[in-house]
């Protein structure tokens, strides 16, 4: 290492890509201990724990769908510029860009622009949709850091200077409490089966997924679900003796919401207030709240690889505006949406998505997986199979990412 002081710029402008950032940030600390680091850009909490300045909050900006993106460009206009003078007045040795196509994509066209290196962490879903915008990536970043097996073959075919690095969350996703500490803590029963509710880190994926959840879960409580020893999760053999012993005994599911960083409890009290059903909220537990649960209800994105990476069978949603809907879907050519799915390259998991994204489908679909062994044990096996590609011999893919950034910043 010859340089002993490195500026990075880092922007992230989602929960996932705050948590991709903070490993990041650790990562290159952990691996260049004599290098000063001094890391600033864009992102939440948990890249301000890690060390990084974010002059620009990602619960400010994470914004989905076009007709909300339309009525908040004011605030990303001044996001935008905040980070673009900050780039020429601090003049950092490479922009780390993480996800967030629409933001970053323009970011880096004009930072390229002005000779700044530009690697992109965790790529923009060309491959699924608007497939025109691999041209400006070829023409605007220096390297690509891709996290899913074949999104490699993809950038190299178009000519663009690509690397797997693995998943980030591959070797993190793990439970730092018992079953029984966690659900002491959330005041849950332990003979009863958990089933999480990820209902995503947008406001706008709150509003419109929360509430097909939570009456998906009103449903199945009512119904009492049944959840033998036999199609539960594994850990459900740790239940009491007694319990255990009941085989053909149908259960109470009971409910636990992970919160992301970049929503608000009181926001999400307020619509579980409203619909009346009784949901602990776990905050800054989401892996806890995986591994320990016997089931998940997931909104389509990362949480879907978490969920995978904890073992837990799940069922994906996707709601969003109708307008939004109409104007996106058209231009996604792809016939499974899920991530997991994705990576599997078959549907392993049931996706509900926009209209039948509903409590009553939700409910139907959650009882018909629990109440049947084979759709189960194939769901594992195909959740497997999702692990141990994102795993496929990269170690840490914070780490490896690591590398690759300091790779660009010496390069001449």
């Amino acid at each position: 290492m010859n340089q002993s002081s490195i500026k990075l710029m880092i922007v992230a402008g989602e929960a996932s890509g705050d948590k991709h950032g903070a490993s990041l940030a650790i990562a290159l600390r952990q691996q260049y201990p004599d290098v000063e680091f001094e890391m600033f850009g864009a992102g939440g909490d948990e890249m301000r724990a890690a060390g990084v300045e974010t002059l620009v909050d990602a619960r400010e900006v994470a914004i989905i769908g076009i007709p909300e993106i339309a009525r908040a460009l004011g605030k990303l206009y001044r996001a935008y510029k905040k980070l673009l003078d900050a780039a020429r007045n601090r003049r950092p040795s490479a922009i780390v860009l993480i996800d967030w196509p629409d933001f970053n994509m323009r970011l880096a066209r004009r930072l390229h622009n002005e000779g700044f290196k530009i690697v992109y962490y965790i790529s923009p879903q060309v491959w699924a949709w608007r497939r025109y915008r691999v041209r400006a990536l070829s023409r605007d970043v220096d390297r690509m850091l891709v996290i899913l097996p074949f999104e490699e073959e993809f950038y190299k075919n178009a000519g663009i200077e690509v690397e797997y690095v693995g998943h980030p969350l591959a070797e993190a996703v793990r439970a730092t409490v018992s079953r029984e500490e966690f659900v002491a803590k959330y005041s849950l029963d332990f003979a009863r089966p958990i089933i999480a509710l990820l209902p995503g880190s947008r406001h706008k994926e709150i509003h419109y997924h929360l509430p097909a959840m939570l009456d998906g879960a009103r449903r199945l409580q009512i119904e009492k679900t049944a959840v033998t020893r036999k199609t539960a999760k594994s850990q459900i053999s740790n239940l009491k003796s007694q319990i255990n012993n009941r085989q053909s005994e149908t259960y109470n599911p009971q409910f636990v919401l992970p919160l992301a960083n970049t929503i608000s409890r009181a926001q999400v009290e307020a619509i579980i207030n409203e619909a009346g059903v009784e949901i602990q909220i776990a905050e800054r537990d989401t892996y806890n709240a995986l591994i320990h649960a016997e089931f998940a209800i997931v909104a389509s994105g990362t949480a879907t690889v978490e969920a995978a990476l904890a073992d837990t069978p799940m069922v994906i949603i996707y709601r969003g505006s109708e307008l939004n809907w109409r104007l996106i879907r058209p231009l996604i050519k792809l016939d499974t949406f899920g991530m997991v799915n994705l990576i599997a390259g078959r549907r392993i998991v049931p996706e509900l998505m926009q209209h039948d994204a509903t409590g009553e489908r939700i409910a139907r679909e959650v009882h018909a997986l629990l109440s049947d062994q084979v759709r189960l044990d194939e769901m594992r096996q195909g959740l497997q199979e999702v692990r141990e590609r994102l795993r496929a011999g990269k170690g840490s893919g914070a780490q490896t990412a690591a590398r690759a950034v300091m790779r660009t910043v010496l390069e001449n």
